[in-house]
């Protein structure tokens, strides 16, 4: 079972969060999601454990749960949303004019 866990403390590491899991269960991954530029952590992360009933008493356990100053949230993680590939940019316009005003007539000169 894959699990999302939020509000993690920036300093937190793997191996803390695999030792803190541990305690529930078999852990096979932990995947903490850092911004791609800084490299530094983004607050939150995942656990893949095995066995279903080790991962929903360590999600039981473990949301809300205070870690290095900070309360988790643990929820058995979400599949990702398919989303428009969408780079936020506006499309080319080949009848838009330089300043902006498109076909509109210029009144007012």
């Amino acid at each position: 079972m894959n699990i999302y866990i939020g509000n993690l403390p920036f300093n937190a590491s793997e191996d803390d969060i695999r030792q803190l899991f541990a305690a529930y269960g078999q852990v096979d991954v932990v995947s903490l999601i850092k911004d791609k530029f800084t490299n530094q952590s983004r607050g939150f992360g995942f656990v893949e454990m095995p066995n279903l009933k080790e991962a929903q008493a360590a999600i039981q356990a473990l949301n809300g749960k205070e870690f290095m100053s900070r309360n988790l949230t643990v929820n058995p993680a979400r599949p990702r949303e398919e989303r428009p590939r969408d780079f936020g940019g506006r499309s080319y316009d080949t009848k838009r004019r330089p300043g902006g005003k498109g076909n509109r007539s210029r009144r007012g000169f």
